[in-house]
């Protein structure tokens, strides 16, 4: 029996391929997906790629009884209407920042204040490579930042596995696509102003530091540039370990962290054109590409990892976080393996 949902915010870039992954799902039925812009308006009149389907938007104020609600607002939204996402579903999956994380005072420092702080003990964060064991039956998920899920997903296993202490130094550079602003990005999103361009958008102080240093146990020095890409986020992380540590070191963190996880790919300096991870590799995809690589000479440790941010770091996530709480085969509507060649990503 398929279970029924709701898409609010569909009509943005992330509400779009939620639309898109559950159209194609196998578990689910799109029942509703609103916009207050586009009330009435067919869905493929605005995503092109669903046209076709029989959906067309309706007003968020009238939100159908559904099993499950994704909500791909902007933030600040769930926290003020979360009674009324639960009063018309039994699970609530948000992708906005409202939820991510765990306490009142984080939000007092990295964002303007929570209105609904009693909610954030139930939440759930969505990546399920970190968050798989309490996802089971969860009803309220936190789908995590892109940026966040990138630089997590690269130095995760490093920390798990007891490679580094969490007393080091780690520095991320992170370099996202256009496609991270939304639909509305405004001027600095825009093509003639994003092309070509490698511009630092959040030299310091970035919110997503806040989820990072949450799931690592540590504190990182992160940067963010907006680079001439639609779709991905690249994150190099530069990392100065205590102690000596070799490559059988690395392999056996990240093998013994992902060697089962459906959705986590090594590229660590193998052979051909894509040695080490790229988000081109995974546009359009659920995957995660993870690899690292050492230098002796100033005992550095550099870790590599790129996903699609609108699939891993935010749809994808969404729906795979939602198929392990409900106990769907964890790839269902995510088997898509992506393209090559393909153009930006």
């Amino acid at each position: 029996m398929t279970l029924s949902a709701t898409v609010v915010g569909g009509s943005g870039f992330t509400g779009g391929e939620l639309l898109r992954l559950l159209v194609g799902h196998p578990e689910f039925e799109v029942a509703q997906a609103t916009s207050r812009s586009y009330d009435g308006k067919s869905v493929g009149s605005v995503h092109p790629n669903l046209r076709g389907t029989d959906l067309r938007f309706s007003d968020p104020a009238d939100l159908e009884s559904v099993d499950v609600l994704f909500a791909a607002t902007p933030h600040g939204v769930s926290m003020e209407r979360i009674d009324a996402f639960r009063d018309a579903a039994d699970t609530v999956v948000d992708l906005s920042a409202d939820f991510r994380l765990d306490s009142e005072a984080a939000y007092d420092e990295w964002y303007d204040g929570h209105s609904r702080p009693e909610l954030l003990d139930e939440a759930e964060y969505a990546l399920p490579e970190i968050n798989r064991e309490n996802l089971a039956g969860a009803d309220l998920i936190a789908s995590g930042g892109c940026n966040a899920t990138a630089t997590i997903l690269g130095l995760y296993p490093l920390f798990a596995d007891g490679v580094l202490s969490g007393d080091e130094q780690v520095v991320v550079d992170v370099k996202v696509g256009s496609s991270e602003g939304g639909a509305g990005g405004g001027e600095a999103s825009s093509h003639p102003e994003r092309s070509g361009v490698v511009r630092p958008y959040a030299p310091t102080g970035h919110r997503h530091e806040a989820e990072i240093e949450r799931f690592l146990g540590t504190s990182v020095s992160f940067t963010c540039h907006a680079v001439d890409m639609i779709r991905g986020a690249s994150a190099t992380c530069h990392v100065f370990p205590d102690g000596p540590v070799s490559k059988g070191d690395l392999w056996g963190a990240y093998r013994g962290t992902y060697e089962d996880e459906p959705f986590v790919r090594m590229a660590a300096g193998g052979s051909g054109v894509y040695r080490y991870p790229e988000p081109k590799a995974v546009a359009g995809t659920n995957h995660a590409e993870v690899g690292f690589e050492l230098d002796p000479s100033n005992k550095r440790l550099v870790v590599f990892s790129a996903i699609d941010n609108m699939m891993k770091g935010s749809a994808g996530q969404a729906v795979h976080a939602a198929n392990v709480a409900l106990g769907f085969e964890e790839t269902a509507g995510l088997e898509f393996q992506g393209l090559h060649p393909v153009g930006a990503p």
